[in-house]
Order: structure tokens, then C-alpha cells, then sequence
């Protein structure tokens, strides 16, 4: 995945809520819900409709908070699983893909929304 990609885009997540760092922190909690409840459907020996559905649905939440590599990889997957001729190979690498930058987004979206609860604000001391 691209390097030069941020895992959680401070500054992106920031424009989205308005600064507001309580409803930035309430987003991040919805993006971890949101996270865990689609990583199930991305099983590569569903239907490609399903995975690339819910790796729609998870592009959509990981750029509601910056998770721009994330965003990426689940961009990928989701043309995939839309092609023709996708195998359950490819499929599962693709997959895996996104779960490679799964755990990185949600550790950053912990510890930024843990900076915003101690901190009430983006801007870092």
C-alpha cells in the first residue's frame, strides 16, 4: 500500500467534524463499530457481491475519518469483487489487503480519539 497515504489523516478528520473534537471522537467510535461489524462479511468465499458490499461500506467509514490507506485498500477490493472474472484467489489477497491496514487504522483511531478525550481538541500541545 502506498506509504505516502496516512493511515488516519488528522487534518481530514478534523474538516469532517468541523473541529469539533467530541463528535471526532464519536465518529471514531463508529468507525470501529462499523469496522468489526463489515470485516465479517469479507470473507472471500461469500459471493463477491457481499465482500465487495461490505468493502464499499468500510471505504465509505474509513474515509469519514481519514483512514486514507484503508479507504485504498478497500477501494481496490471493491472493484475487484465488481470485475467479471474475479477468482476466489484473487479475491482472498485482496482481502487480506485490507485487513493488513484494518489493525494500523483502528490503533491510530484509538489512540486519537484517546488524545481527543484527554486533550478536547486537535490541535496537539
Amino acid at each position: 500500500m502506498s506509504e505516502d497515504l496516512a493511515v488516519l489523516d488528522r487534518d481530514h478528520l478534523s474538516a469532517m467534524t468541523g473541529g469539533d473534537a467530541a463528535l471526532a471522537a464519536e465518529v471514531l467510535e463508529i468507525f470501529k463499530e462499523q469496522a468489526a461489524m463489515w470485516e465479517r462479511l469479507l470473507d472471500p468465499k461469500l459471493s463477491a457481491e457481499r465482500w465487495a458490499d461490505a468493502a464499499h461500506t468500510m471505504k465509505g467509514a474509513a474515509l469519514s475519518v481519514g483512514a486514507m490507506r484503508l479507504a485504498k485498500a478497500c477501494e481496490a477490493t471493491e472493484r475487484l469483487g465488481r470485475s467479471d472474472s474475479v477468482t476466489q484467489t484473487a479475491a482472498a489477497v485482496s482481502i487480506n489487503e485490507i485487513r493488513n491496514e484494518l489493525m494500523p487504522a483502528l490503533e491510530a483511531a484509538a489512540k486519537v480519539a484517546y488524545e481527543l478525550a484527554g486533550s478536547g481538541s486537535f490541535i496537539r500541545s
